[in-house]
């Protein structure tokens, strides 16, 4: 009944706000302004799926997480440590200018040698040097074996862009992909439009705007009134079954892959004791979570690979619920409870996201149930990133996106030469098992071998849990029937705007 009042109460916010709009462009309805359009720098999910839409990598993947050709129409590895790339002709930038070998290398050596500051500069640390013997051809030569080299050089993770492009490439990113940039407005939109020399695809649609509106509330009241076509994974899971009853609507879902997980600071004197992470694991009722806040569009996480990975492994040690045994765990860290009951303050950094907001306010209140005062603090997306991202927090939640298909996510996020800025290891965890595992993976030719390593890896972080896997959440795509063709991707993605149409 609340939400039905506070739906009301905005209808007529929604409406002042309701102008003539091109009916040819696609209203996308997003959270968040994308942090950094050069795909470079951005490593956020929105400038990660919009990037995918105007940049390519040297290769793709495909639905079973395996590799097919992108702007390289072919590669060979001679030996371990030799990569040689074919690219396709006839690829074009979006402003006219062929593509090239030396923009490729240029693109990797500007985030090496700092042209531009990137926190995915680390992820091309095995390349020794680059070679271009012709406009079409890349040569790289390893310093020592890397495995995950094809991942880091994939579409989503890198976007190839043009020779000599700087520090203010953002402003006006120009890329290969199906898409091309128009414009940007911080908190407002970001307006695309389809590329007609794309060399993959050229979509049907003719521009797509992704406005950002931060309210969920007001994007299902956006969708419903027709000012907004679409959104992913960011509407209130209880507003679902009144949106699919809307003649103008549909909803699409798929089993997804993108993952929720919470985040610790292990420089933190308390959370650096393991068990206290593990008796936080105990204190969260994960299922109870799903069933009602989530409304059953999620499946426990026991790893930040997807179930159907080839290195995926559930056998570690697991902490589900079990308060007494949260409580036996903060009593052999030495945190009793006093006289109120409270054992220990912990403050948890979230966005100003209503989702995010009710996760954090349901943790809250199952901490508290084992003695442990959980603080809240809210932030708009922007900042609340950048306190994630300097390490600027005791404990966060957010999901990887896209990133945790493949096992070099372990490295990226819990590697020890993977700290901030250098990765994504926030938390400051360092195991040198798990680094010497990781080290092995990445230069073994051996398939059996990796899987071996990585099942070991996913061990010592399900007992050490430098974060906590929690869920996976499904891909629900709520969009206008005048959109057709849609395909939810696992990942949360957007390239179903790659072969969505507007109907006549």
């Amino acid at each position: 009944m609340r939400r039905l009042l506070a739906l009301a109460a905005l209808l007529a916010l929604v409406g002042c706000r309701g102008t003539q709009r091109d009916p040819s462009t696609v209203v996308f309805l997003i959270e968040s302004s994308p942090a950094n359009l050069d795909p470079r720098i951005g490593t956020d999910a929105q400038s990660q799926r919009i990037d995918a839409l105007l940049f390519d990598g040297l290769v793709t993947r495909n639905a079973s997480f395996q590799f097919t050709p992108a702007l390289a129409e072919r590669w060979d590895q001679p030996n371990p440590l030799t990569l040689v790339f074919h690219l396709r002709g006839g690829v074009h930038f979006h402003d006219g200018r062929a593509l090239t070998a030396r923009d490729v290398i240029w693109t990797i050596d500007s985030m090496r040698s700092g042209v531009v500051i990137s926190p995915k500069a680390a992820a091309y640390a095995a390349i020794d040097t680059m070679q271009a013997p012709d406009e079409q051809t890349v040569v790289l030569h390893l310093k020592h074996a890397d495995n995950f080299l094809l991942t880091n050089l994939s579409t989503g993770a890198i976007g190839i862009v043009p020779e000599a492009s700087g520090r203010d490439f953002w402003q006006h990113p120009v890329g290969t992909g199906p898409f091309r940039f128009v414009s940007q407005q911080i908190d407002q939109d970001v307006v695309v439009e389809r590329n007609p020399i794309s060399w993959s695809v050229v979509p049907k649609l003719e521009r797509v705007r992704f406005a950002v509106v931060p309210d969920a509330i007001t994007q299902s009241l956006e969708l419903e009134k027709g000012s907004g076509d679409v959104a992913v994974n960011s509407l209130p899971l209880d507003s679902l079954p009144a949106l699919a009853e809307r003649p103008n609507l549909q909803v699409d879902e798929t089993g997804g892959t993108e993952i929720q997980y919470l985040g610790f600071n292990l420089r933190d004197p308390l959370l650096k004791d393991a068990r206290v992470r593990q008796a936080i694991a105990c204190a969260i009722d994960r299922e109870l979570i799903i069933k009602t806040l989530l409304r059953g569009h999620a499946q426990p996480a026991s790893s930040l690979l997807p179930p159907t990975h080839w290195a995926w492994t559930g056998d570690g040690v697991r902490y589900d619920f079990d308060p007494v045994r949260a409580r036996k765990l903060l009593d052999d860290a030495g945190l009793r409870s006093g006289a109120n009951g409270v054992r220990l303050h912990l403050t948890m950094k979230t966005s100003t996201d209503e989702g995010a907001r009710l996760v954090a306010a349901v943790l809250q209140q199952q901490l508290a149930a084992v003695g442990i005062a959980l603080n809240l603090r809210s932030y708009e997306y922007a900042t609340f990133y950048s306190d994630v991202t300097r390490g600027a927090f005791q404990m966060y939640s957010l999901r990887w996106i896209g990133g945790n298909e493949q096992p070099d996510i372990f490295s990226y996020a819990f590697s020890t030469s993977r700290f901030t800025p250098r990765g994504a290891n926030r938390g400051h965890y360092s195991n040198a098992r798990l680094d010497a595992l990781l080290d092995d993976a990445a230069e073994s030719m051996d398939t059996t071998k990796r899987r071996t390593d990585y099942i070991e890896a996913q061990q010592i972080l399900a007992r050490d849990l430098p974060a906590i896997n929690l869920w996976y959440r499904d891909t629900i795509v709520v969009h206008n029937r005048r959109l057709t063709r849609i395909v939810p991707s696992p990942s949360g993605s957007y390239t179903f705007l790659e072969t969505a149409e507007l109907a006549n």
